[in-house]
């Protein structure tokens, strides 16, 4: 699948002419949803959640990609497998729960008792006599590929026909290396359900053309957002403001502010090791398609995963990570930081559910982009490309 990046060069990232969007029948059609589950979400990596719980050797929790469940566990020697939660024998469900302790360090079916260590090896089939030509070694559970980055943990389907895990993120994810992202706990956890099509969501996440409108808390924290730009270089006339280094012009922050939260103050404890240059921008994206993407502030880390649920429904995990020390910090208001974020969210969700809705006209088979939409243009090529591989 063709790697897909944001364009960086000092010019002009606009569109030179009127784009086709996708055929408004791909966010529709249960069809086609199959397709992009099968060609998309079951061979990129995908994220599934911080490393938290899944420690200690027995630790499990499961995930769902699709209609695909997936079990992931530690192993007695310290590393972290993923299977499909599938039973080579007949095909049963393995863990019914989301997450626990296996006992006995294995992984047992319910149904006839098959047997599995942490590597997945089938190690007893137990109460019958075997076939001569039956070897316990021809039936591990079915291996999905697993990475952990920096605390983050991710899967791939494709096992190990899996791509490269560099390949997850669209732009460099060592923009925020001075992070502490192995340090960081989930302070506060949310699940959103949208009313709109997985796609909808990312579209919705590569412009700002509908950030004056939409997100007026938002372009006030972040100027260049006000102007329906993403970055410097969406202006057509960006030469003019080359060198001023104002928000307005250049992205991040506005002066006034130092994070996102509802009164643009640093509530949790800063990290250390950050540049004067990433205090001062204040916001810092690393995007992994399909699946997720991570924004870091001064003082906690973001996340928004985003998981198909069908054809016209998406699920969306925020999460908000911060130092432990911030968890402890006497009157720290955590309300304080989520509400700013979690009202972006909001709004955007109530966007993306009417683009939905206006896509059942039997008028609208396409729409068409705009200049600003560039990125909208390379995510829709991506998905392209991919349908194709």
């Amino acid at each position: 699948m063709a790697k897909r990046v944001r364009p960086q060069a000092e010019q002009y990232t606009g569109l030179n002419r009127l784009e086709p969007t996708l055929p408004s029948s791909w966010y529709l059609d249960p069809a086609q949803y199959k397709l992009e589950l099968e060609r998309i979400w079951y061979r990129n990596w995908i994220y599934v959640g911080r490393v938290a719980g899944l420690t200690q050797p027995g630790q499990f929790r499961t995930a769902d990609i699709g209609d695909q469940s997936i079990l992931m566990v530690r192993g007695g020697d310290g590393v972290l497998r993923a299977f499909h939660n599938t039973c080579r024998h007949r095909g049963s469900r393995l863990c019914t729960k989301s997450e626990g302790q296996l006992g006995a360090l294995a992984i047992s079916c319910e149904y006839h008792r098959w047997l599995y260590n942490l590597k997945g090896e089938l190690v007893r089939t137990p109460n019958t006599a075997l076939p001569a030509d039956f070897d316990r070694k021809d039936y591990p559970l079915y291996d999905v590929a697993l990475a952990e980055w920096r605390g983050f943990v991710f899967i791939n389907l494709a096992g190990k026909a899996a791509e490269p895990f560099s390949s997850a993120f669209v732009a460099d994810a060592e923009r925020i290396a001075n992070w502490p992202l192995d340090e960081i706990v989930v302070g506060h956890r949310e699940v959103i359900e949208l009313g709109c099509n997985w796609k909808v969501f990312w579209e919705n996440f590569s412009e700002c053309y509908h950030c004056p409108g939409v997100h007026p808390k938002l372009s006030e924290t972040v100027p260049i957002y006000g102007r329906a730009l993403m970055g410097r270089y969406d202006d057509p006339e960006w030469e003019k403001h080359a060198g001023d280094n104002d928000p307005l012009y250049a992205g991040g922050i506005g002066r006034e502010a130092k994070s996102w939260t509802e009164d643009g103050q640093i509530h949790g404890v800063p990290f250390p090791g950050l540049t004067e240059e990433q205090k001062q921008h204040g916001q810092f994206f690393v995007t992994a398609l399909p699946t997720a993407y991570f924004v870091a502030h001064a003082d906690y880390v973001r996340s928004i995963s985003i998981r198909p649920v069908a054809a016209e429904q998406t699920r969306l995990v925020a999460e908000w990570m911060f130092l432990p020390e911030t968890l402890k910090k006497p009157g720290f208001e955590m309300e304080k930081v989520v509400a700013f974020a979690r009202r972006v969210v909001q709004e955007d969700g109530y966007v993306c559910e009417l683009a939905q809705q206006g896509m059942h006209s039997v008028r609208h088979e396409a729409g068409v982009l705009l200049p600003p939409e560039y990125w909208v243009k390379s995510f829709q090529d991506w998905v392209r490309d991919g349908l194709l591989a």
